[in-house]
């Protein structure tokens, strides 16, 4: 009997020892030998999975004062006065511009109707200047966020580039004669042209939403430009039709400090 209890207790520490071993190896501790270990450790255990989406650590848009929103219009919408689809119609937004370029709005505003619906408002590139309306979010594209500004100074014939509130240029321009006034007003850029390229309009230009209400010598439909120029000695001056003249080294300098959608104030 004493002889059968040993041999139970035998083959039981037998299979104990076999379990720890194979737990061991799983667990990369069967072998004592450091590359053998290391070996069967990487046999066994499979190598950790990498996230299929990384997501960056999320950084704050700091002082939200100096912080501009635009967006791009997916769809034709229709402006409204007020955030009701029944409300009186202001405009008609399409998803391309006379030029041809994507469609963007300055966002300045968002609420919901009675049924939930959210609708934002936006700076309209129409006529009377500063005209706002109301289109359904459903219809716009992601927001974009931007920190530059750009004042132009009639007075002074000076433009002038804030970003977070901080000057970072400021160039000499040509703004309209008397009779054909650049518009005053809060606008924004509203595309970026190289197909205008020549003598005249410079390397580039900017478009933006503000429009003449008399006459401009701006391409599609009476809207103000901002471009180089051939006669550099005129500047600065009240020289053009209505658009904003730069030499085309301040407008070469300009582009890579500005975007679509930056804030334009004309006053």
């Amino acid at each position: 009997m004493r002889r059968k209890t040993r041999a139970a207790a035998a083959l039981g520490l037998v299979a104990a020892c076999a379990v720890a071993g194979l737990g061991s190896l799983l667990l990369g501790g069967g072998d004592r030998d450091g590359d053998g270990q290391a070996a069967a450790r990487r046999a066994v255990l499979p190598a950790p999975p990498r996230l299929a989406l990384d997501v960056p650590t999320p950084k704050g848009l700091g002082n939200a004062r100096h912080v501009a929103v635009w967006t791009s219009v997916l769809r034709p919408a229709t402006a409204r006065a007020h955030p009701q689809s029944s409300a009186r119609r202001r405009a008609r937004l399409s998803r391309r511009t006379p030029e041809g370029t994507a469609n963007v709005v300055l966002v300045t505003g968002r609420e919901s109707d009675a049924r939930g619906r959210v609708w934002v408002r936006v700076r309209l590139p129409v006529l009377p200047n500063g005209t706002t309306g109301w289109v359904p979010r459903r219809t716009l594209g992601a927001y974009q966020a931007v920190r530059t500004h750009l004042v132009v100074d009639r007075r002074r014939l000076t433009a002038t580039l804030l970003r977070d509130g901080r000057r970072i240029f400021r160039a000499g321009v040509g703004i309209g004669r008397a009779r054909w006034p650049t518009p005053r007003g809060r606008f924004y850029i509203r595309n970026r042209l190289t197909r205008y390229r020549s003598a005249t309009y410079g390397p580039l230009a900017f478009g933006t939403s503000a429009r003449s209400a008399t006459l401009t010598d701006w391409p599609a439909g009476g809207f103000v430009g901002i471009h180089g120029t051939d006669q550099p000695g005129l500047l600065p001056g009240r020289v053009s039709h209505g658009c904003i003249r730069m030499r085309n080294a301040d407008i070469l300098r300009l582009d890579r400090l500005v975007t679509v959608g930056t804030p334009v104030t004309i006053r």
